[in-house]
């Protein structure tokens, strides 16, 4: 058997996915011989290799861009090497319909850092956050499987936790007015229990002053029994001589003016 015919028949199979252990194992050859061979299907864009290792079929209507979309081979890989994971940020912004561009990074969730990855015209960035598996997150299916997304929720919390990967706040604010839409009073508050007090400042103040959203309002008790201190709108900018605001106890330290 050779390589070629390996993948033929996983393809056949429904399979999209092996790793170079699988293949070597399949065709029974030295370890050198089939990396050799994988190379040459790469080369004629029939299979990629996001991750030394990890190998994946390329149909045709992919192969312009030299890999599938993320979302059919990110929970393959993840669960290949036992670690939880979900899409977020922007990426799963615009899963609900809240991202005015499409962003130009996929953007993973995962329990540490991990090497972007690039597989032709896909790239993919991941973002630590130790206590993802607490997260509430929605499966979608694909045509490789489901992806897990992070809820409307949760992406409106980590949008304003990690304001650096999702473009700045007055983005995150562009965003949320159309996130907020798909977000449920209840679900945000149980998930606003689940992170630092500081995202539920930011948000609040974002839902209601600048987006003007009733659904703030589910966080104010948690702000209120919670929150010690001021925290600013936006960390790296300065504080001083910065508007307060004293229901969400946040240092008003940016202009936001969302785009429409």
């Amino acid at each position: 058997m050779f390589a070629r015919d390996y993948v033929a028949d996983l393809a056949t199979r429904g399979r999209h996915h092996f790793t170079t252990d699988e293949a070597v194992r399949a065709i029974r050859s030295t370890r050198s011989a089939v990396r050799a061979q994988l190379r040459r299907l790469r080369a004629r864009g029939v299979i990629a290799e996001p991750v030394r290792g990890f190998n994946m079929i390329v149909p045709a209507e992919y192969r312009s861009r030299g890999c599938l979309p993320a979302e059919q081979f990110i929970p393959q890989l993840m669960d290949l090497v036992g670690e939880p994971y979900y899409f977020a940020l922007l990426s799963a912004a615009e899963r609900y319909g809240a991202a005015h561009q499409r962003p130009q990074v996929v953007q993973v969730m995962a329990r540490k850092n991990r090497p972007a990855i690039e597989c032709g015209q896909v790239r993919v960035e991941f973002v630590a956050r130790h206590d993802l598996d607490r997260m509430f997150v929605k499966e979608f299916n694909t045509p490789r499987g489901a992806a897990r997304y992070s809820t409307p929720e949760v992406t409106a919390l980590e949008l304003v936790g990690y304001p650096h990967h999702a473009g700045g706040i007055p983005n995150v604010a562009t965003v949320l007015r159309d996130l907020v839409e798909e977000m449920e009073a209840d679900v945000l508050a149980r998930a606003a229990r689940l992170s630092p007090v500081s995202w539920s400042q930011r948000l609040g103040y974002l839902l209601e002053r600048v987006v003007e959203s009733d659904v703030a309002e589910t966080l104010a008790p948690l702000v209120g029994e919670q929150a010690r201190s001021y925290t600013p709108l936006r960390r790296a900018a300065p504080t001083s001589g910065a508007a307060r605001d004293a229901s969400w106890k946040l240092i008003v330290n940016v202009d936001i003016e969302p785009d429409e």
